[in-house]
């Protein structure tokens, strides 16, 4: 049920994207409306097969092997740990990859278990003991086997587009003529409705499922439930630097992005707070 309304989902933000875009293109007639029809079948296809990459890119992620070398981190601990727990989860081997950033977070991405990755951040590995970097490797895995991931990267390259759309018209067309600054408006108007509705559509309860799913997966909450406290303290106080904070819903955490911005005023995942007393309930 959960993987059927998912996917249903996905298919309601393709329609949700093509259907923006030409009410965008119609300001041009019928010659703007084709134009923007083509232009949002291309984004969904780029969204459908590239959505993972272009958030692995972002981050800046090195895939990692048993054998690859980054300084301070156990490649090969890291690599054989997550093999271990998607044997526990019944999954394909997810590609594995290394971000180079400080502050401590993790994400899943992909459009499939088959074409699925787990990526940590070099900081999440300074600060987490085994057990806790289990529960959270464990519920990154969650996220894929419950197909949370097509969604999560579907939306968040939407949320990009909405932003960037936004910006584009207000800074290059907001000052030229009426028409123009109405029109940039619009899209203003347009991003943060479609933000919204982004964030409505991926469920918060997402969250509480991969946090269950995982302590399943990892054999216990504890190490979860101590990760998140973990990772509340420093998420507060180590901004996450990244170009695109549409990505922040991808997150095991909200990320301290290091200002507000259209997209991330509308936070997509429930207190860290509760989800804990939620895994201090699973006996």
């Amino acid at each position: 049920m959960h993987t059927f309304a998912n996917n249903a989902k996905t298919a309601i933000l393709m329609g949700a994207m093509i259907g923006l875009f030409i009410l965008v293109g119609s300001n041009w007639g019928a010659t703007g409306m084709i134009a923007a029809l083509l232009l949002g079948g291309v984004m969904n296809v780029v969204s459908w097969f590239f959505s993972d990459k272009i958030a692995i890119k972002a981050m800046r992620g090195r895939e990692v092997t048993p054998d690859t070398s980054i300084p301070g981190v156990d490649t090969n601990w890291l690599y054989q740990t997550v093999d271990r727990l998607r044997q526990n989860a019944g999954l394909p081997m997810p590609r594995v990859y290394v971000c180079p950033h400080d502050a401590p977070n993790a994400f899943a991405t992909g459009r499939s278990p088959s074409k699925s990755a787990v990526a940590v951040t070099q900081g999440l590995l300074a600060v987490m003991d085994q057990q806790q970097l289990e529960g959270i490797i464990a519920h990154e895995l969650a996220h894929i086997k419950n197909r949370d991931t097509s969604i999560s990267c579907f939306a968040a390259t939407i949320a990009g587009v909405l932003a960037f759309a936004a910006q584009w018209f207000f800074l290059l067309g907001g000052g030229r003529r009426e028409g123009n600054a109405i029109m940039s408006i619009l899209v203003l108007i347009l991003a943060a409705v479609g933000a919204a509705v982004i964030k409505a559509m991926i469920s918060r309860s997402r969250e509480y499922v991969a946090d269950a799913d995982g302590a399943k997966i990892a054999g216990s909450p504890d190490g979860l439930a101590s990760a998140l406290e973990r990772l509340d303290t420093y998420s507060r106080r180590i901004p996450l630097v990244q170009p695109n904070p549409a990505q922040n819903n991808l997150f095991i955490v909200e990320p301290l992005a290091g200002g507000r911005t259209l997209v991330n005023l509308f936070a997509t995942h429930p207190p860290v707070e509760k989800r804990i007393d939620a895994l201090r309930r699973i006996a």
